[in-house]
């Protein structure tokens, strides 16, 4: 029973919706991650050289499940994306930011 259920869920189809403002895309070179004991919050900002203030351009709240189908979707896409074109090779350490996310008291 529990085969034919799997496979029931495998032959469904989900349709998917992406709006043209969506399918532009944000670009975001740096994501800060936070989280509770019931979601995950991924900001995605936007810091440009030389300019004091960096924006977050988009928020994405999710599950701690979904948060770790992430991962392993991301983990998963970046081996295909080496296998394919090139290693991508990490400079050393965490990017170094000035971050500050104007909360009071922060100038």
């Amino acid at each position: 029973m529990e085969d034919e259920k799997e496979k029931n869920r495998a032959n469904q189809q989900i349709n998917i919706e992406l709006s043209e403002e969506v399918a532009e895309g944000v670009y975001s070179n740096l994501a800060m991650i936070a989280h509770s004991n019931s979601e995950f919050v991924i900001d995605f900002i936007r810091l440009m050289p030389g300019v004091p203030k960096a924006k977050v351009k988009s928020r994405v709240i999710v599950t701690p499940e979904h948060a770790k189908r992430l991962l392993a979707a991301l983990k998963d896409n970046i081996e295909k994306y080496e296998a394919a074109f090139r290693k991508i090779n990490q400079s050393g350490g965490a990017p170094q930011f000035p971050i500050s996310f104007g909360t009071p008291g922060e100038a």
